[in-house]
């Protein structure tokens, strides 16, 4: 089913992505605490993903063709997700989500330094400076906690960024592939690459091995894979730059979210950094409804 991209809908999604995404990596930690295995985690639940979309497009009726002109961007999505997946959930294994979130959030500052070679976007001064803001919002939330660092989770958590600047290249760019069959081939691509990796890494524990934290386990699953349905239909609608910038409220939503969950507590810098990532969100979608506001509406697959 096509219809025409709507850019506020998409910053809707995008929105309500981020949040569970922010959710979902509190309960990584937890569950890594525990001893589930960020890989394991990553396998299953491309498993579950799959059965959902195949009983989704069962019921709906949807097609799962891939468009043929965009085989080539799908492969890069795959990939990419898979390497976001894994090294975002592996790397608070070695070091704090707060630390793990700063190196992670550099992503919206590599989109944007990328996007004119990309996306043809003029970098305009008040896009570099709103870009600047949310960054900086950014660091202040997660706060100054780079003390004993181990280098292998600043390494992981750096590869997910550079992971998620190219799945949000590839996924503005799909946009001739329905939401349904896109997520269904995406975790197609993902299963055997992250189960290359677990085996690798030995880290690919059976199901079971998940039972050691099943509730955080559950939570960081369905987090997922909600956010995930909500990032593609966002891609579809916004550019990647604007997604990017919307997505910094992800780890704002996280340090929320270890304050009433893991008992930690927010000081008077954290607060004005939520308060300067909100201001650039709300400039950003000022700005692309501007942008919008005389473009032609553009056909997207549903």
């Amino acid at each position: 089913m096509t219809q025409t991209s709507s850019p506020a809908n998409g910053m809707l999604f995008a929105l309500g992505s981020a949040s569970l995404y922010g959710l979902n990596i509190v309960y990584a930690r937890m569950a890594s605490f525990a001893g589930a295995s960020g890989s394991a985690i990553v396998v299953y639940r491309v498993l579950l993903m799959l059965v959902l979309v195949g009983i989704a497009a069962a019921v709906a009726r949807r097609s799962l063709a891939m468009a043929r002109e965009e085989r080539g961007t799908m492969l890069v999505l795959g990939v990419s997700t898979a390497l976001l997946g894994i090294c975002y959930l592996s790397a608070v294994a070695f070091i704090p989500v707060t630390v793990a979130a700063v190196v992670f959030y550099t992503f919206p500052i590599l989109i944007v330094l990328a996007s004119p070679f990309v996306e043809g976007t003029r970098l305009t001064p008040t896009l570099l400076g709103v870009a600047a803001m949310a960054s900086l919002g950014v660091v202040m939330v997660v706060g100054p906690a780079f003390g004993g660092l181990d280098w292998r989770g600043l390494a992981l958590a750096f590869a997910a960024s550079v992971a998620t600047a190219i799945q949000f290249f590839a996924g503005a760019r799909c946009r001739k592939t329905g939401v349904v069959a896109k997520i269904f081939w995406i975790h197609l691509l993902v299963l055997p690459t992250a189960t290359l990796i677990g085996l690798a890494a030995g880290q690919l524990t059976p199901p079971s091995g998940l039972a050691v934290a099943p509730f955080a386990v559950a939570m960081t699953i369905g987090g997922y894979i909600f956010g995930f349905v909500l990032q593609f239909l966002a891609l579809g609608r916004i550019t990647a730059v604007a997604a990017g910038i919307i997505y910094c409220t992800e780890p704002v939503v996280a340090a929320l979210s270890s304050v009433l969950l893991l008992g930690e507590t927010v000081n008077a810098m954290q607060i004005a950094g939520g308060v300067l990532v909100l201001a650039a969100i709300v400039t950003n979608v000022l700005l692309e409804q501007r942008r919008h506001k005389d473009a032609p509406m553009i056909a997207i697959a549903d």
